[in-house]
Parts: structure tokens; C-alpha cells; sequence
């Protein structure tokens, strides 16, 4: 296994992207659940967290990821997406900038250019989780709720009510 593909079963690691040229690009598909042990589900065209145990954990999504060559690459930029990368996440810009779906797939937005900003995450890995800081609005990260069954969303605050440590994990 060469240093570009993630090890099987281990978390992701930072030296992991931007290795394969455009042509070659490869989808990773991964687990995303935050540190309450929350995981991640659609609910109404949102992507939810909550405790999802014996049946329900079937209806947990996988996360689709694939690096963002416009950006510098020490930035550890991703486009993230579900339904194995047929929908993204996009962020809206503005005074309280929004998280929502997008019916774009990953790999053209992998091409990059500056109207893949708004799809764009910037991970950060620090004591075994992740964060991920929306490209288009810095500060604001992605979060949960300290509640269950809430959509995933965008902060700027660091306080209980928002979750914003990840696991991140090869499926």
C-alpha cells in the first residue's frame, strides 16, 4: 500500500490526500460521528446526528471525500459528500452561513476553481479527532448539537450546545 491510500481500518491521516492526479482521483469513503458518539443520518434532505443502535445503524451515511487541488495543499483541503459523493456539502455565505445538500457530485468539484469554495472543508487533526472549517466562511467549523437528532450544521462558538471534534474513520 503506498503512502497515498488510506491504512485500512485506521483513522484518516493528513499526509493522506493530494497525491493522484485529477484523472486518477479517487473517492474515499469514510465514517464521520462526533466525539458524543453521534452518528450521522438524512432525515428530511439533512444530514442529522444522533445514537442510531441495532437496526437504525443501517441508516448511518458514509461520508465521500476527495481533495481540492485550488487550494494549498498544507490546508488539508476536502469536498465532502454523500450518497457515495453524488451530493455535496455546501456552505452559504452571508452573516450566519448555512450548511445544506447539493445534487453535485464530488469528483466534478474536485477539479477545483474558486466556485468550489463554498464546498470546501479545511481539516485539522489534533489528539486523535477532526475538524473541519468551512473554506468559504474561516471560523465557522462544523458541528452537531449537544442534542440528538439535530442537523449537522456550522459554528464560530466553542461552548457545550456545539459539537465540533470528530472521529473519522475508512470504512
Amino acid at each position: 500500500m503506498g503512502d497515498s491510500e488510506p491504512r485500512a481500518g485506521l483513522e484518516a491521516h493528513p499526509s493522506e490526500i493530494h497525491e493522484k492526479p485529477a484523472a486518477q482521483m479517487k473517492v474515499f469513503k469514510y465514517r464521520l460521528w462526533d466525539v458524543a458518539q453521534k452518528s450521522l443520518y438524512l432525515r428530511n434532505n439533512q444530514l442529522v446526528a444522533g445514537y442510531l443502535q441495532g437496526p437504525n445503524s443501517a441508516l448511518e451515511e458514509k461520508i465521500c471525500w476527495v481533495p481540492n487541488r485550488s487550494f494549498e495543499r498544507e490546508k488539508f483541503p476536502i469536498i465532502l459528500g454523500v450518497q457515495d459523493g453524488r451530493r455535496s456539502l455546501a456552505c452559504g455565505t452571508g452573516a450566519l452561513p448555512a450548511l445544506q445538500l447539493e445534487d453535485v457530485n464530488i469528483t466534478e468539484l474536485s477539479r477545483g476553481g474558486e466556485e468550489t469554495t463554498r464546498f470546501t472543508f479545511f481539516r485539522s487533526y489534533k489528539d486523535g479527532m477532526w475538524r473541519f472549517e468551512s473554506a468559504a466562511n474561516p471560523g465557522w467549523l462544523l458541528c452537531t448539537s449537544a442534542q440528538s437528532n439535530e442537523p449537522l450544521g456550522l459554528t464560530t462558538s466553542l461552548d457545550a450546545a456545539h459539537i465540533v471534534d470528530f472521529y473519522f474513520q475508512l470504512c
